[in-house]
């Protein structure tokens, strides 16, 4: 996971990796999407992020979905494409640009999504039997409570555990990442432990 040290021009892969993958990750698609469909700007509308729930707020299901979609599987693609261009050893350094790039994309002032969808793709290309425990209890907890953050960030946390049962060694990167998605979440922390998050289709429904 780690990249070669002592000869300089060793290490230039594994930056390139991150940094095309940041680059990706930054791609915002929840608000590109909105534009495009004729609903402006998402950043004005519920609770002003660029993530599949709060683009849900729109009306559109479908456009919901191919937002989720999208931001997963360009985390998923960037992963790839890094592993195939400069080595499977890269995978970590791209999934990590990836995962930053949607939280703080540049274009969009480092004022990004919260990370949940985008996670899961990384998890398709790094450790898939994660990533179907992820979105098990994802979609579970979203069909059943109803609450988007508590469902993602849930899934996040089965991240680390589960790469530790199958002794994996992306354990202490997935931990971040988990850690990363909880500090995105910090205000719909907060809102749970006042007993006032929305669930989906409320007005205020606030996106993971």
């Amino acid at each position: 996971m780690a990249p070669p040290t002592g000869d300089p021009s060793s290490i230039w892969p594994f930056c390139v990796a991150a940094i095309l993958a940041y680059l990706a990750g930054s791609v915002p698609f929840g608000l590109l999407l909105t534009r495009l469909a004729g609903y402006g700007d998402i950043r004005a509308i519920g609770s002003g992020n660029i993530g599949a729930t709060n683009v849900l707020r729109t009306g559109s299901k479908w456009l919901a979905a191919l937002t989720l979609m999208l931001d997963c599987l360009k985390a998923t693609a960037a992963i790839v494409i890094a592993q195939l261009l400069f080595g499977r050893e890269t995978a970590a350094f791209a999934a990590s640009g990836a995962l930053i790039g949607h939280l703080y994309p540049v274009w969009l002032g480092f004022r990004g999504g919260k990370g949940v969808a985008t996670l899961l793709g990384i998890l398709i290309a790094l450790l898939w039997p994660a990533a179907l425990v992820y979105a098990a209890v994802w979609l579970f907890l979203l069909l059943t409570l109803r609450i988007s953050s508590l469902a993602g960030m849930t899934a996040a946390i089965t991240t680390p555990i589960v790469a530790y049962a199958l002794h994996s060694s992306y354990v202490p990167l997935l931990l971040g990442f988990a850690l990363l998605v909880l500090w995105k979440h910090r205000e719909n922390i907060l809102r749970l432990r006042k007993g006032t998050e929305p669930r989906i289709r409320s007005k205020t429904s606030s996106t993971a």
